[in-house]
């Protein structure tokens, strides 16, 4: 938005009605600086669900980004010569098939980052998902009704849900497995080639995709250019540093680093900052600051981490 827009807008809401401008109070404060200044150095593609937006951040690669609910979702579609992945199906609150079909006309199968709600709940909507061989990873995809509803309080929402969205019924439906993957899985798109790359922590199941020939690592809730959520039951911050510092090595062969949240494009040298920085909040540097019941948020350097308070691994 430019200056004048941001000046025009200004003056209008001086003008609105006291009832107008009462109504305004309940936005969200994280809905109110949206749109992300970093979204405008993206191509973004025009799609019909007001529910998304979607960006190009690589040749035949796709940010879709859902940035209307809190947690502002980031699933990718990657698109080779015979196939596509959809690396993540976000919320579930929109069709993101119905995205995905606008984007391209190739068979589009499945593979999440992990199986957290906010990135399965378009799973069901499509043939075919490669699933990690995890218990956690089959106990979700029983689906659940519970997270998926705290993801639709007022105070999570930003504008209006999809018309004919029910909240009623609203939940993360399930999926079937319809292949198991591992660490080191390749996937043939035609033409590219995407691995599977292994990093627990975040959850059992956790994990980036490397594109090597095009540069690119996807990294999931591993890293994300935003508070890093590191505080339920399933992580494990040990697996989560380990993880973390495999994702570094990687540094020197990436040129483009994509999050599930937030941002989508970050550089590669964040990665071994990364590492240093909750290496330093596990040793007890940096700020710390309560954050709802049984969390706090950790800050060091730029880098936050919602932690499970008293933090795992603090002495």
């Amino acid at each position: 938005m430019s200056f004048c827009q941001r000046l025009a807008r200004l003056l209008l809401l001086c003008l609105l009605p006291a009832s107008v401008l009462a109504q305004t109070k309940g936005i969200p404060e994280w809905c109110k600086p949206l749109p992300r200044p970093e979204y405008r150095a993206l191509l973004r593609m025009p799609v019909s669900d007001p529910w998304f937006e979607v960006y190009k951040v690589a040749p035949e690669t796709f940010a879709i980004y859902e940035p209307h609910q809190a947690e502002e979702t980031i699933s990718y579609l990657i698109v080779g010569t015979k196939q596509a992945v959809i690396f993540d199906t976000g919320m579930g609150i929109g069709s993101i098939s119905k995205v995905t079909r606008q984007l391209t006309a190739k068979p589009v199968v499945v593979l999440n980052s992990h199986t957290h709600n906010d990135h399965v709940g378009g799973n069901s909507e499509f043939m075919f998902v490669y699933g990690m061989d995890t218990d956690f990873t089959r106990k979700n995809a029983r689906g659940s009704r519970a997270d998926a509803q705290a993801e639709i309080a007022p105070d999570q929402i930003c504008g209006n849900l999809p018309a004919g969205f029910n909240r009623k019924t609203y939940m993360t439906k399930p999926w079937k497995i319809s292949r198991s993957a591992q660490d080191g899985f390749t996937i043939n798109l035609g033409g590219r080639k995407l691995e599977i790359i292994a990093t627990p922590g975040h959850t059992p199941d956790s994990i980036a995709l490397i594109d090597r020939a095009n540069g690119l690592l996807f990294t999931g809730d591993t890293y994300y250019p935003a508070p890093i959520w590191l505080y339920r039951p399933e992580t494990d911050m040990d697996a989560y540093v380990a993880s973390a510092k495999r994702l570094a090595a990687l540094a020197p062969q990436v040129k483009m680093v994509l999050g599930a949240h937030n941002i989508p494009v970050a550089q590669p040298d964040e990665l071994p900052k990364l590492v240093d920085a909750i290496q330093a909040v596990r040793a007890g540097k940096g700020d710390v600051k309560a954050a709802g019941t049984g969390k706090a948020m950790h800050t060091f350097e730029g880098f936050k981490f919602l932690l499970a308070e008293p933090a795992k691994g603090l002495d």
